[in-house]
Protein backbone atom coordinates (compact mmCIF):
# COMPACT_ATOMS: atom_id res chain seq x y z
CA UNK A 1 0.00 0.00 0.00
CA UNK A 2 1.21 3.48 -0.77
CA UNK A 3 0.89 6.35 1.69
CA UNK A 4 1.47 10.06 1.38
CA UNK A 5 4.01 11.22 3.95
CA UNK A 6 3.93 14.81 5.18
CA UNK A 7 6.99 16.76 6.33
CA UNK A 8 5.64 20.11 7.59
CA UNK A 9 9.13 21.53 8.14
CA UNK A 10 9.61 21.53 4.35
CA UNK A 11 6.26 23.14 3.47
CA UNK A 12 6.45 26.82 2.51
CA UNK A 13 2.68 27.31 2.27
CA UNK A 14 2.68 27.89 -1.51
CA UNK A 15 -0.56 25.89 -1.92
CA UNK A 16 0.57 24.32 -5.20
CA UNK A 17 -0.72 21.01 -3.87
CA UNK A 18 -4.19 22.48 -3.25
CA UNK A 19 -4.29 23.94 -6.76
CA UNK A 20 -3.24 20.65 -8.37
CA UNK A 21 -5.90 18.75 -6.45
CA UNK A 22 -8.59 21.31 -7.21
CA UNK A 23 -7.71 21.22 -10.91
CA UNK A 24 -8.16 17.45 -10.90
CA UNK A 25 -11.24 17.10 -8.69
CA UNK A 26 -12.97 20.49 -8.80
CA UNK A 27 -12.33 21.02 -5.08
CA UNK A 28 -9.11 20.52 -3.15
CA UNK A 29 -8.94 17.46 -0.94
CA UNK A 30 -5.77 18.70 0.74
CA UNK A 31 -5.62 21.81 2.92
CA UNK A 32 -2.67 23.85 4.13
CA UNK A 33 -3.05 25.23 7.66
CA UNK A 34 -0.63 27.58 9.38
CA UNK A 35 0.24 27.52 13.05
CA UNK A 36 3.11 29.52 14.58
CA UNK A 37 4.66 30.23 11.18
CA UNK A 38 4.74 26.52 10.25
CA UNK A 39 2.56 25.18 7.43
CA UNK A 40 0.82 21.85 7.87
CA UNK A 41 -0.65 19.96 4.91
CA UNK A 42 -3.85 18.26 6.07
CA UNK A 43 -4.67 15.15 4.08
CA UNK A 44 -6.53 11.88 4.59
CA UNK A 45 -4.22 9.28 6.13
CA UNK A 46 -6.27 6.35 4.79
CA UNK A 47 -6.67 4.88 8.28
CA UNK A 48 -6.89 1.12 8.45
CA UNK A 49 -9.77 1.22 10.95
CA UNK A 50 -11.12 4.56 9.71
CA UNK A 51 -13.57 6.34 12.03
CA UNK A 52 -15.14 8.08 9.03
CA UNK A 53 -15.90 4.71 7.44
CA UNK A 54 -17.27 3.30 10.70
CA UNK A 55 -19.61 6.22 11.39
CA UNK A 56 -21.01 6.61 7.85
CA UNK A 57 -24.68 5.53 7.96
CA UNK A 58 -24.79 4.76 4.22
CA UNK A 59 -21.40 3.03 3.85
CA UNK A 60 -20.39 5.72 1.37
CA UNK A 61 -16.77 5.85 2.52
CA UNK A 62 -13.96 3.49 1.68
CA UNK A 63 -10.65 4.71 0.24
CA UNK A 64 -12.86 7.19 -1.61
CA UNK A 65 -16.28 8.72 -0.97
CA UNK A 66 -19.11 7.40 -3.13
CA UNK A 67 -21.05 10.59 -3.96
CA UNK A 68 -24.12 8.56 -4.95
CA UNK A 69 -24.38 7.06 -1.46
CA UNK A 70 -23.23 10.10 0.55
CA UNK A 71 -26.18 11.91 2.15
CA UNK A 72 -24.08 14.83 3.36
CA UNK A 73 -24.71 14.29 7.07
CA UNK A 74 -21.15 15.34 7.94
CA UNK A 75 -20.57 12.70 10.61
CA UNK A 76 -17.38 11.62 8.84
CA UNK A 77 -16.06 15.18 9.02
CA UNK A 78 -16.79 15.33 12.76
CA UNK A 79 -14.97 12.09 13.64
CA UNK A 80 -11.90 12.42 11.40
CA UNK A 81 -8.94 12.75 13.81
CA UNK A 82 -6.97 14.69 11.18
CA UNK A 83 -9.71 17.08 10.04
CA UNK A 84 -9.14 15.74 6.54
CA UNK A 85 -12.76 15.24 5.49
CA UNK A 86 -14.48 18.33 4.11
CA UNK A 87 -17.99 18.99 2.87
CA UNK A 88 -18.26 20.37 -0.66
CA UNK A 89 -21.65 20.81 -2.32
CA UNK A 90 -23.23 18.91 0.58
CA UNK A 91 -21.09 15.84 -0.07
CA UNK A 92 -18.09 14.54 1.84
CA UNK A 93 -14.72 14.90 0.14
CA UNK A 94 -11.43 13.33 1.17
CA UNK A 95 -8.13 12.45 -0.46
CA UNK A 96 -8.13 9.21 -2.40
CA UNK A 97 -4.41 9.46 -3.23
CA UNK A 98 -5.24 9.78 -6.95
CA UNK A 99 -5.63 6.06 -7.67
CA UNK A 100 -5.70 6.64 -11.45
CA UNK A 101 -2.31 8.41 -11.45
CA UNK A 102 1.18 7.01 -10.95
CA UNK A 103 1.93 9.80 -8.45
CA UNK A 104 -0.75 11.78 -6.59
CA UNK A 105 -1.24 15.28 -8.05
CA UNK A 106 -0.35 17.01 -4.77
CA UNK A 107 2.93 15.09 -4.44
CA UNK A 108 3.88 15.88 -8.02
CA UNK A 109 3.04 19.59 -7.51
CA UNK A 110 5.07 19.98 -4.30
CA UNK A 111 8.37 21.58 -5.32
CA UNK A 112 9.69 21.55 -1.73
CA UNK A 113 9.06 17.79 -1.33
CA UNK A 114 7.00 18.36 1.80
CA UNK A 115 4.76 15.63 0.41
CA UNK A 116 6.16 12.32 -0.71
CA UNK A 117 4.88 8.84 -1.32
CA UNK A 118 6.14 5.68 0.34
CA UNK A 119 5.35 2.04 -0.25
CA UNK A 120 4.50 0.75 3.22
CA UNK A 121 5.11 -2.90 2.28
CA UNK A 122 8.58 -2.11 0.95
CA UNK A 123 9.33 -0.05 4.07
CA UNK A 124 8.19 -2.92 6.29
CA UNK A 125 10.44 -5.39 4.44
CA UNK A 126 13.42 -3.04 4.71
CA UNK A 127 12.90 -2.73 8.47
CA UNK A 128 12.56 -6.50 8.83
CA UNK A 129 15.82 -7.04 6.91
CA UNK A 130 17.57 -4.47 9.11
CA UNK A 131 16.27 -6.17 12.25
CA UNK A 132 17.34 -9.63 11.06
CA UNK A 133 20.80 -8.29 10.14
CA UNK A 134 21.16 -6.72 13.57
CA UNK A 135 20.11 -9.95 15.28
CA UNK A 136 22.50 -11.96 13.09
CA UNK A 137 25.28 -9.56 14.13
CA UNK A 138 24.55 -10.28 17.80
CA UNK A 139 25.16 -13.99 17.27
CA UNK A 140 28.19 -13.85 14.96
CA UNK A 141 30.79 -16.30 16.12
CA UNK A 142 28.94 -17.29 19.29
CA UNK A 143 26.73 -20.33 19.25
CA UNK A 144 23.49 -19.85 21.13
CA UNK A 145 23.62 -16.06 21.17
CA UNK A 146 20.79 -15.37 18.74
CA UNK A 147 17.82 -13.55 20.24
CA UNK A 148 15.65 -16.65 20.54
CA UNK A 149 18.38 -18.55 22.39
CA UNK A 150 18.97 -15.59 24.69
CA UNK A 151 15.28 -15.24 25.52
CA UNK A 152 14.87 -18.99 26.00
CA UNK A 153 17.96 -19.19 28.24
CA UNK A 154 16.76 -16.23 30.28
CA UNK A 155 13.35 -17.85 30.71
CA UNK A 156 14.92 -21.16 31.75
CA UNK A 157 17.18 -19.39 34.26
CA UNK A 158 14.23 -17.49 35.74
CA UNK A 159 12.24 -20.72 36.00
CA UNK A 160 15.15 -22.47 37.75
CA UNK A 161 15.54 -19.59 40.24
CA UNK A 162 11.82 -19.62 41.01
CA UNK A 163 11.96 -23.38 41.67
CA UNK A 164 14.81 -22.88 44.15
CA UNK A 165 12.80 -20.33 46.17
Amino acid sequence: MQKIVIQPELCDGCRDCEEACEKLYGASRIMIRELDDVYYPIICQQCEDAPCRTVCPTDAIDDEVDPERCIGCGLCMVVCPFGAVVMEDRKAQKCSQCPDLDTPACVKACSKRALSIIDTERLKLERQKKFVSRMAGVSKGRKGSDILSILTAKGKARQKLEQED
